[in-house]
C-alpha cells in the first residue's frame, strides 16, 4: 500500500517547488531521450521564462503556475519530448515528459520549428494520493 498525505503536506511539497524554482525560472523544452533525473540535456528546442512569482500557494494539492512568457523564437527544430524547469540561475528543479495530451506538459503540437514562437497557456502540478 502506498503512502497517503494530508492536503497540508501535499501543499507544502508543492510550495517547495515554488521556492526552489524562484522568480523567473526557466522552462527548457528538449527533444530526444530524457536523461536520468538532472542528467545532461539533449537538444534545446525552446526556452520560456516563468513569472517573477512562480506560483501562488498550492491549494488542495494543486499548484497552478502564473503566466509563462513565450519563447518568441525557438532555438532549434525538433520534436518536444521532455522539459526541465530550472531556477533563473539554471539550477535543476524538475524534469518531465512532453506530449500533445496525457503528459506532464501538454503542448498543442510537439513539433517545434526554429525561429517560430513556442508558448504554454497553463501549467498545473498535482500532488495527489494514490
Amino acid at each position: 500500500m502506498a503512502l497517503a498525505y494530508s492536503t497540508t503536506i501535499r501543499n507544502a511539497m508543492l510550495d517547495a517547488i515554488t521556492t526552489a524554482v524562484g522568480g523567473s525560472g526557466l522552462l527548457n523544452i528538449y527533444d530526444g531521450t530524457r536523461p536520468a533525473t538532472g542528467g545532461t540535456a539533449t537538444t534545446l528546442l525552446a526556452q520560456l521564462t516563468g513569472n517573477a512569482t512562480f506560483a501562488p500557494g498550492a491549494s488542495g494539492g494543486v499548484l497552478t503556475l502564473n503566466a509563462i512568457t513565450q519563447d518568441s523564437s525557438a532555438n532549434a527544430t525538433g520534436t518536444a519530448t521532455w522539459f526541465r524547469w530550472t531556477s533563473s540561475g539554471a539550477t535543476f528543479c524538475i524534469d518531465g515528459n512532453v506530449g500533445a495530451s496525457g503528459s506532464d506538459l501538454n503542448l498543442t503540437t510537439t513539433s517545434i520549428v526554429a525561429t517560430q514562437p513556442v508558448s504554454v497557456t497553463s501549467f498545473v502540478i498535482t500532488e495527489g494520493n494514490p
